[in-house]
């Protein structure tokens, strides 16, 4: 982060700005917006900055830049069309430790002006670190349109109860929950509608009835990796968490959109390695719920897709903690899209299997060999360590040393690899690659080469030699 995004009071301050066309105009309302005690240095003036003087609080003190000035004022702003000065004024400005900006000239400041959204007392500042104006004005224009008009009354009511919350609640936890609790419920739409009398009635019976507040879980699927796929929903869940268990398959650009100041716990089981039991996992999200903590599960792909989420639920349920679910896009959808592989088309697969490679395999397997023969799809998880075993045993039933399959490791993510084989080279390519994979199985594999978008950086075939055991 190249600059420190701050809010700065500048009410009744002295600005100097020097220069007196057009750009230094536009500046003076910005500042005069913010309340600042304005002063000029420009040898001429401009008629709208003239006309601006009879209006502001303006002084134009000198015609001639002289360093001296700089001393008494807290901020410089720069705005010549001569170089030579501007850099002198920075530089003058630099050594006396004052907030300097040299208008269009990065290089020249040490603050800069963000592009602003002003719906006071919402105040949103949007910033590229002065790479890109055009690329903050398009967010910007994407912002005003999502905000509503009177968000600002919203913050002012608010502002007027605050006191009230204040005595009401001693802890700054069951503050925040309060708040949390009021701009998520039904009160702002009624601000939004400009209904103040049910606006007052909700406040009154909120700040009345729920001085005891008891924790909640929420179970919230992270999707495949990529934080794009997140839904809305588990972003809003994500900042209202006190504290978040989070396992190994939740990328890190996931867990940077959680509340900054919540707490995070690592409970992730890889492959020989279990830090806690699921046992131990349940335990735990009820103790810190029984706290009177929002708990957030952050699990990678969709909790009830062989996420074990019913048994952690099934544990709140059993505890009287309430909770919510919220789904997220699964590995098996979400991987094989970035790897340009449709789970289902009406010319190659109508039907589609999802099973575990660890959990009676055999018997799985049993049951999907005969649709793989009819040109159906079989998507297995947790099958890298498997993958020889699965490959065997599906020829050894029937299926076609050549059937296609495809190995997908870290789906989403920018170091996805999508590894494109038969099922005879099953095991060869699920040792080339690192986990979290997914295998897929049928004839829809074929259109990754023609479907493929996303960033492939390795597409492999090992040799076609392969040991196969005989299980006869």
């Amino acid at each position: 982060m190249n600059y420190l995004p701050i809010f700065v009071n500048l009410h009744s301050r002295p600005v100097l700005v020097i220069g007196g066309g057009i750009i230094a105009k536009r500046k003076i309302d910005q500042l005069h917006r913010a309340g600042a005690y304005i002063k000029i240095v420009a040898s001429n003036i401009c008629n709208e900055i003239k006309e601006l003087m009879e209006i502001y609080h303006i002084e134009w003190i000198s015609t001639k830049f002289d360093p001296i000035q700089i001393d008494s004022v807290f901020l410089v702003i720069a705005a010549t069309n001569d170089t030579v000065l501007n850099k002198n004024i920075y530089l003058e400005a630099n050594i006396r430790y004052k907030l300097v900006n040299v208008v269009d000239d990065k290089l020249n400041c040490n603050f800069i002006f963000p592009s602003i959204i002003n719906r006071f007392p919402i105040i949103l500042a949007i910033s590229s670190s002065a790479t890109s104006p055009i690329l903050v004005r398009v967010l910007k224009e994407k912002l005003e349109a999502l905000l509503p008009k009177n968000i600002n009354e919203i913050a002012i009511i608010a502002g007027k109860w605050r006191n009230k919350v204040k005595k009401k609640f001693f802890s700054l936890s069951d503050r925040r929950r309060f708040w949390e609790r009021i701009f998520n419920g039904p009160l702002v739409n009624q601000i939004l509608k400009s209904n103040s009398k049910e606006v007052k009635l909700i406040l009154n019976h909120s700040l009345n009835n729920q001085s005891n507040y008891t924790g909640e879980i929420f179970l919230v699927g992270a999707g495949p990796g990529d934080s794009g796929l997140l839904t809305l929903r588990a972003l809003q869940v994500m900042q209202l968490a006190d504290v978040v268990l989070y396992d190994n398959l939740v990328s890190k650009e996931v867990l940077e959109l959680v509340r900054k100041d919540a707490d995070f716990i690592f409970v992730g089981k890889k492959i020989g390695s279990h830090l806690f039991s699921q046992k131990e996992i349940n335990a735990i999200l009820v103790k810190l719920a029984l706290q009177g903590k929002y708990v957030v599960r952050l699990k990678g792909g969709d909790p009830f897709i062989f996420g074990r989420g019913g048994e952690e639920i099934l544990a709140a349920k059993e505890a009287g903690i309430p909770f919510q679910v919220v789904p997220g896009i699964t590995a098996a959808t979400g991987a094989t899209t970035y790897a340009g592989i449709p789970l289902t088309h009406r010319n190659y697969s109508q039907s589609v299997t999802f099973i575990t490679g660890h959990y009676h395999l055999e018997n799985n397997l049993n049951n999907c060999v005969a649709l793989i023969l009819k040109g159906q799809t079989l998507v297995i998880y947790m099958g890298i360590i498997t993958a020889t075993k699965i490959s065997n045993l599906l020829i050894y039933k029937g299926c076609t040393k050549s059937t296609p399959v495809a190995v997908i490791s870290k789906g989403t993510l920018q170091d996805q690899k999508v590894l494109i084989g038969t099922l005879e080279q099953l095991g060869s390519l699920a040792a080339s690659v690192s986990t979290p994979a997914i295998i897929v199985i049928g004839d829809i594999v074929n259109l990754h080469n023609k479907l493929s978008w996303f960033n492939d950086k390795v597409k492999y075939k090992p040799p076609k030699s392969s040991c196969i055991i005989n299980l006869s």
